[in-house]
């Protein structure tokens, strides 16, 4: 249980620096961030998690999810060309 609360702490601190979302609580949070409804498709070797276009937050979701990816270097490469 405490492990949870420091990682959602973490994601909170680094990934939604400069964005009002970085100082809500835990229950707005997850009304808000983490209820944002999702599919799991696989397809290959390659697992996806469709976020719902309609949800108020899932810009905000994706944008957590890019400065977590640039943080860690796991960043998509540049398309070439």
């Amino acid at each position: 249980m405490a492990l949870d609360a420091e990682l959602v702490a973490w994601m909170q601190t680094l990934a939604l620096a400069g964005h009002e979302a970085r100082r809500w609580e835990p229950k707005r949070l997850r009304l808000r961030l983490l209820s944002i409804p999702v599919r799991h498709a696989r397809t290959g070797r390659r697992r996806l998690l469709h976020l719902a276009a309609t949800a108020p937050f899932t810009t905000l979701a994706l944008q957590a999810v890019d400065a977590l990816a640039r943080l860690s270097g796991l960043a998509a490469a540049p398309a070439p060309g």
